[in-house]
């Protein structure tokens, strides 16, 4: 029986900042062996402007994302689901492993303040993905 790769969803409120920068950190690490979706309880219209400035520094392009709305279906179809400040908005599943990582919001935030946000979640991304790599 083929061994179905494990799937994260990273949500935040708008799905412009936080939840795009952790979900592209996971796909760049993942190389394809994880599955990854974002998505927000209340979407943007674009993907914070200055996050994507972040990632272009590090060597990550967000430029052709778009925040999507969050799912009851895209949290089911996830083994693990990170909150990000969505707080009671998230629907919750029984048999998926939730975390919620208390992180600032980088929206109406300079590229100064929004680049230790985006090294804080390179380091959960990198630390996540090690323990789904070894289960």
């Amino acid at each position: 029986m083929p061994e179905t790769k494990p799937s994260v969803l990273f949500v935040c409120v708008h799905n412009a900042g936080r939840s795009q920068m952790a979900a592209a950190f996971l796909a760049h690490l993942a190389e394809g062996q994880v599955e990854v979706r974002s998505a927000g309880s209340a979407p943007a219209d674009a993907v914070n402007p200055a996050v994507v400035e972040a990632m272009a520094e590090i060597g990550i392009d967000l430029s052709a994302e778009t925040p999507k709305i969050l799912t009851a279906e895209a949290v089911q179809a996830s083994d693990v689901v990170i909150t990000m400040g969505c707080g009671d908005t998230c629907p919750v599943f029984p048999g998926t492993r939730y975390l919620d990582w208390a992180l600032d919001d980088p929206a109406g935030q300079g590229i100064d303040a929004i680049r230790p946000i985006r090294d804080e979640i390179a380091q959960r991304v990198r630390s996540m993905f090690t323990e789904l790599r070894t289960h």
